[in-house]
Parts: C-alpha cells; sequence; structure tokens
C-alpha cells in the first residue's frame, strides 16, 4: 500500500505501536458521534490495528485504511480510507478532535481524490456522512464533491439521538470534474495586472471599430471582475458588442473573458473574429497572456469564432448548478483558450 503526502501529512500503513494514538480518538464519544462504529473497546482498537495491517499487505490492496501523521512532529491525528470497487471508490476521514478546524479533512480528503484519480485512474469517487455532520459534508464541498442524495433514516442514528435511525448524505465526485478544478486552479493562478481601467486606444480594422461604451468595477462579494464593454460598430452603425473581463475566477473558466454577439444582419462576415482580436491591446496592457472563450456546446457559430483566432478546445464541460448559465438553462460549455501573450 502506497504511502500519499500533503504539504502537512503523510499518509501511511498503520502500525501495532499506533495503538495509544488511535484509541485516543476511536475510544472519545464526541470524536466518533456520527460514526456507525464507536466508542472503542480497547479490544476494538486492537482488531481494527490487525486488520488494517493485514490489509495494507494484501496485493492489489482492495481496502486502504491510512493513519494520517503531521509531518511537522510525527504524530498521528487520524485516520482515512479508501475503498475502491470497479471503476468507482468510497473515501472517509476522521480527525482526532484535538486537531479539528484545521483544514486535516480537506487535506486528506483531496489526497484521496488525487490518488484515486491520478493514479487508481476510477471514473466516480463518493462520500457519506450522517445528515447532522456539517463539518464532514463541509469538507466533501470543499475538496468539488457535488451533493447527490439525502437519504431519510439511511443509516443507524448518531451517538446523540434518541432514534433508531437517522438521515445520510451521499456526495460524490467525477474524474472529469476533478480534472476541472485542477484546471480552474491553474488558470486561476496566472499573471495579470490591474491597478484601474486603462485610457481604451483606438480598436480599428479598416472594417470595423469597437466603442468603450462602459467600465464595470469588479464586485468582489459577488467575484465578478473588472469588465470592459464595446459596441461593435461598421460605418456609424452599431452591430453588436463584446467584453473583456480582466483576471480569472472559477466562474470564468465557464464563462470565459471574452464574451460577443453580432446582430442577425450582420452575421457570418467575420466580424466576431475580428472583434476578438481588436481586443488584445486591452489584455495585453493588463498582462493577460491568456483569454478563455467560451459558447454554448451546440452552437457551431461561436465555435467557428474561435476556430479562426486559432483557440484551443481545452474540453466540453459539464455546468455547475451554481453558475448563471446553468440557471439560464444551460447544461455543457466549450471551454476554448486563446493563447495572447
Amino acid at each position: 500500500m502506497k504511502a500519499l503526502e500533503t504539504q502537512r501529512l503523510v499518509l501511511r500503513k498503520f502500525t501495532e505501536s499506533d495503538f495509544d494514538a488511535v484509541h485516543s480518538y476511536a475510544c472519545r464519544v464526541e470524536n466518533i458521534i456520527y460514526m456507525p462504529w464507536g466508542p472503542n473497546t480497547e479490544a476494538d482498537t486492537r482488531e481494527f490495528l490487525r486488520m488494517a495491517i493485514a490489509e495494507a499487505e494484501e496485493t492489489p490492496c482492495t481496502n486502504y485504511k491510512y493513519a494520517v501523521v503531521l509531518k511537522s512532529t510525527g504524530a498521528l491525528i487520524g485516520g482515512c480510507t479508501f475503498h475502491p470497487s470497479g471503476d468507482e471508490a468510497e473515501i472517509g476521514w476522521i480527525v482526532h478532535s484535538d486537531y479539528w478546524k484545521q483544514g486535516y479533512g480537506a487535506e486528506m480528503g483531496k489526497a484521496l481524490l488525487d490518488f484515486g484519480f491520478g493514479e487508481a485512474n476510477l471514473r466516480r469517487i463518493a462520500a457519506h456522512c450522517d445528515a447532522e455532520n456539517i463539518a464532514s459534508y463541509r469538507v466533501m464541498e470543499k475538496i468539488g464533491m457535488r451533493r447527490e442524495g439525502y437519504f431519510i433514516e439511511g443509516r443507524p442514528a448518531h451517538k446523540r439521538s434518541d432514534q433508531k435511525y437517522g438521515d445520510e448524505l451521499s456526495y460524490a465526485i467525477l474524474k472529469e470534474e476533478w480534472e476541472i478544478r485542477k484546471e480552474i486552479a491553474w488558470y486561476n493562478a496566472l499573471p495579470y495586472v490591474f491597478h484601474d481601467f486603462i485610457d481604451v486606444p483606438a480598436l480599428a480594422d479598416g472594417g470595423i471599430y469597437l466603442v468603450c461604451t462602459d467600465k464595470k468595477p469588479a464586485i468582489p462579494a459577488k467575484k465578478y471582475v473588472p469588465d470592459y464593454c464595446f459596441m461593435i460598430c461598421k460605418d456609424g452603425e452599431k452591430i453588436g458588442y463584446i467584453d473583456l473581463r480582466i483576471g480569472y475566477t472559477d466562474g470564468l473558466y465557464y464563462g470565459g473573458q471574452i464574451g460577443y454577439g453580432v446582430e442577425e444582419a450582420h452575421r457570418g462576415n467575420g466580424y466576431a473574429a475580428a472583434a476578438c482580436r481588436l481586443l488584445l491591446p486591452v489584455a495585453r496592457a493588463h498582462g493577460m497572456q491568456k483569454l478563455l472563450i467560451t459558447n454554448n456546446h451546440t452552437n457551431t457559430a461561436s465555435r467557428r469564432v474561435c476556430e479562426k483566432l486559432g483557440a484551443r478546445l481545452v474540453r466540453v464541460a459539464r455546468l455547475p448548478e451554481w453558475h448563471e448559465l446553468y440557471q439560464e438553462g444551460q447544461r455543457f460549455v466549450n471551454v476554448y483558450e486563446w493563447d495572447v501573450g
């Protein structure tokens, strides 16, 4: 069984010498309040360690049980599990209450996802918890998992309940969604410069020209970035619009830095692609080297605009429910990357 590492943690095999550290959390009611097992007797903990050690030596390993230790001190602070089945797996974790609220649960969960998708090449990973276990489902959400189900009386009730059964939440994430989260993190780390809006230079190519109609400031509370708004004009007439958003956010991965539209009577003349090219001096003035352009995966005309620009199709992405495009009824977008550096 391969050990895993994160910035602060090592996930390794259990050993018999871990007994005291494991029993210190496994025997405490407040620590296992939402678990279907425990609180452990000493015999329970010894049996757990016996099983975990034996399973770790199986080839291939079919039920991974990891001891989680701090790199800084070597202290064992909890454990996590990874149970593969076909092209799927189920994960879980527990953190000693002395180490709660320090982000260790999310760090464990992310390591398990990276292992499951990056090395084991799985398709889907799930996790479950008591519906009242707020800390656990927040970890699931933090590492990118989606809530897929709420099952009434789906598990034994937690230790403080006076009921026999409790409700269960189920979360999951697909490999595609994990890959998208990594792509988003990469784009969000790209450099750009924004101290203020620039004085927009003349933007014309002899056929069309752009007129700046608004400069919308960022709205951090809504995760809106600064936005230049232009009319696309020809022969003194407005024939469309185009916007340029400065920066990178989760939302812009799906919505893009550039949005445009050309009035129907003027379509088919290459004006959208020409307008995109006219934005380059503004984008470069803010140090942007890559721009994302997205479109409905059924929008053939917009796809052709991206192809004319030489933009690379990153993927066809499923829209998350929180995105405004999803709320407008769209379900998939083409994500194109335009290298403008």
